[in-house]
């Protein structure tokens, strides 16, 4: 019975794991065919100069680092827990679910405002996208969100999968999200993108505000 639960909890976790990457492959496949280099890091790569390729080594290592403690927090939930499923794991597993379909339909969403003709000059914010200014980083953040709920017990190693979330929100919303992705729809769409900044959290959902506020709100 315990060696039953035990693979039931892996297996689940695994189909949970697929279902994200198989998702954000094929959205990155999509998103890259026919396009050139991100402008974010071809943006680095002038800014660092004759030093960029050590600088770039050193820096895709970090994000290694950084991935390393995600996968940490899906092992430890794999492996946290002898029974499944408990009350935490339904609820992570909704909380997952609901952050893949918001992360796809976010995807699709502005898949659908750049095939306009208004893409080229206006802004999205059609569906998720006018109450947040990005709706998919706050979806990949609550994904990693629910980790830690099936990973947690009385072991205080369990406590490192808390990791994955808090390191999620700080590299989405201050390192390597929104602020080098919003620089760059400042040079290319300016004073309307600095009005969609006015009345559009910049993360979590929220309604709409009719007055200006920081561009710094979350």
């Amino acid at each position: 019975m315990l060696a039953d639960a035990t693979w039931q909890r892996r297996s689940a976790i695994l189909i949970l794991i697929l279902a994200w990457s198989l998702r954000l492959g094929l959205h990155i496949a999509q998103r890259s065919m026919g396009h050139g280099e991100d402008p974010r890091y071809a943006k680095l790569i002038i800014e660092w100069g004759e030093n960029a390729s050590s600088r770039l080594f050193w820096f895709l290592q970090i994000q290694a680092l950084a991935a390393f403690m995600l996968v940490l927090a899906v092992y430890l939930a794999a492996v946290s827990r002898p029974t499944f499923p408990s009350l935490w794991d339904i609820i992570g597993v909704v909380i997952i679910a609901i952050a893949l379909i918001g992360e796809a339909l976010s995807d699709a969403q502005l898949a659908q405002f750049r095939k306009t003709p208004e893409a080229k000059t206006e802004v999205c914010e059609t569906g998720l996208w006018a109450y947040s200014r990005h709706p998919n980083y706050f979806f990949e953040w609550l994904f990693w969100c629910a980790w830690p709920l099936m990973a947690i017990t009385a072991s205080p190693w369990s406590w490192l999968s808390l990791i994955a979330p808090i390191q999620m929100y700080w590299l989405l919303v201050h390192v390597s999200g929104i602020p080098p992705l919003e620089e760059h729809m400042l040079k290319s769409r300016g004073k309307k993108f600095r009005a969609l900044q006015s009345r559009v959290n910049a993360f979590f959902p929220g309604p709409r505000k009719s007055s200006g506020r920081s561009r710094g709100s979350t």
